[in-house]
């Protein structure tokens, strides 16, 4: 077995195992090996489940060794993020008021994930509930591009661990951009379906209107073959929607043909990073020399912090319902952050919420009826990585602002909104080589486009295939 197999693509050693040339026992103690040597340092993972996933690799194993083999994610060792139930392994959110939780159940998605056969090595930090500031009594997860670089927001763990070759997927939730934030951040791909692709059952709720779950991985056909478990219905998430998802609707190889991409150069470029801005254009000349039209459009122009203040008080209204249980019974027990925004959903009424909900429906109208003129538009995924002072993201929302402010919501909050797909991949690295990334925003259920835009990119660059040096 390779010494480099930790950053084989899931789709890589998908093929290695079905073939019988990897073994599914070898591959897991190997990552948990890895865990164990460099995560000490990364704090990528909440929770490792070596003796879980020792189990289910052998169970891999005999099933493939007699012909009993599941598909693309038989024997792949993943992890999940720590708002997802596991039965009989804890489950803490980043929360003090969970530190001792332990699920009686599992998360729709960690069901689908073992029907799949994968083999679940842990679960993932975070910050604390989902939101943007941790709680001092959980470590901040370490960038493997450099230590001082901010790990991108609540599925920091997921990205983390994905960049460093910790797990071969993992699976993030999105709110307002915490699956494309640490994807960019950490240099991996990351995918947010469609609101109500993926189930919510059994995964603790930040917002329940506009909580995403998807996967993060090394390429865009290995979030694909993620996503085809993780899709469809559940009847016990009543927003849950029927429409399966195949990987083979992707593609497999470089066209682009009759592909439109809508372009709306002002809406990338202003205020975004001068390396970015060149690495982007790189990423357009690509598209066209893989056929995809390059088409004119005219993105809604609301700013970063005009978006938040939209976001930010149905999230909080929504957060505080999630958090009765706890606040404001428990509020000594939050961090600054989560508690400064549960203490102002707190205080909203339900006229203010409906008020608040109105303007959200009116942006994502906007943004959906400009998505509806091409197949994607192009764009970056919340920015560029950037130096974060770790004490401050500890902090409450008055001492978050000097990271708050490096955040591009105009990239990231508007599908979220609005409920539609939006995939991120690398596509370069700044002269202090640290990674940027692209985004690829599109209508409801336009998985398949995105990913067969995101597939034809990485046929023909390399840049989802550099690793950081640990």
């Amino acid at each position: 077995m390779s010494s480099s197999v930790h950053y084989f693509s899931l789709a890589q050693v998908a093929e290695l195992i079905k073939r019988k040339d990897i073994s599914p026992v070898e591959l897991t103690e190997a990552l948990l090996a890895r865990i164990e040597q460099v995560d000490s340092s990364l704090k990528s993972y909440a929770t490792v489940t070596a003796e879980l996933a020792l189990k289910q690799a052998a169970n891999a194993e005999k099933e493939i060794l007699a012909g009993k083999y599941r598909g693309p994610l038989h024997g792949i060792p993943i992890a999940v993020k720590d708002l997802c139930f596991t039965k009989g392994i804890a489950t803490k959110g980043g929360l003090k008021v969970l530190k001792d939780f332990v699920p009686s159940y599992d998360a729709t998605v960690v069901e689908k994930l073992d029907s799949a056969g994968a083999v679940l090595l842990g679960k993932l930090n975070l910050t604390e509930g989902a939101l943007s500031g941790y709680n001092p009594n959980f470590p901040i997860p370490v960038n493997p591009w450099g230590e001082d670089l901010w790990a991108g927001v609540s599925s920091s763990g997921s990205g983390v661990a994905t960049a460093a070759g910790l797990c071969f997927g993992a699976i993030g939730t999105d709110t307002g951009g915490s699956i494309r934030y640490p994807s960019m951040a950490n240099g991996v791909v990351g995918l947010k379906p469609t609101y109500g692709r993926v189930s919510r059952y059994g995964v603790l709720e930040l917002a329940g209107s506009l909580d995403h779950i998807g996967p993060m991985t090394r390429s865009t056909l290995d979030a694909a073959l993620m996503l085809e478990v993780l899709a469809g219905q559940d009847s016990r998430d009543p927003t849950s929607l029927s429409q399966q998802f195949s990987a083979k609707q992707c593609g497999a190889g470089g066209n682009l043909k009759g592909v439109r991409i809508g372009v709306d150069q002002d809406y990338m470029f202003t205020g975004t990073d001068s390396g970015l801005v060149s690495a982007l254009q790189q990423v357009m000349e690509v598209l066209t020399s893989l056929g995809a039209e390059l088409v004119a459009c005219v993105m809604p122009k609301d700013g970063p912090m005009d978006l938040r203040s939209a976001w930010l008080p149905v999230t909080a209204y929504e957060a505080y319902k999630a958090h009765a249980a706890h606040y404001p019974s428990q509020a000594d027990q939050y961090g600054g952050y989560l508690g400064d925004v549960l203490k102002m959903g707190m205080e909203m009424s339900a006229a203010d919420y409906l008020d608040a909900s109105k303007r959200r429906n009116e942006i994502a109208a906007r943004f959906e009826t400009q998505l509806a003129t091409v197949d994607a538009v192009i764009c970056p995924s919340g920015g560029s990585v950037f130096s974060a002072d770790k004490a401050l993201q500890y902090g409450n929302m008055e001492t978050m602002k000097p990271i708050i402010k490096h955040f591009q919501g105009q990239f990231t909050i508007p599908a979220d909104l609005a409920g539609t797909p939006a995939l991120t991949v690398p596509c370069g690295f700044s002269a202090e080589n640290t990674p940027f990334a692209v985004q690829f925003l599109g209508s409801k259920l336009s998985e398949a486009m995105l990913c067969r835009i995101g597939i034809a990119f990485e046929s023909v660059t390399e840049w989802h295939r550099h690793h950081p040096a640990i």
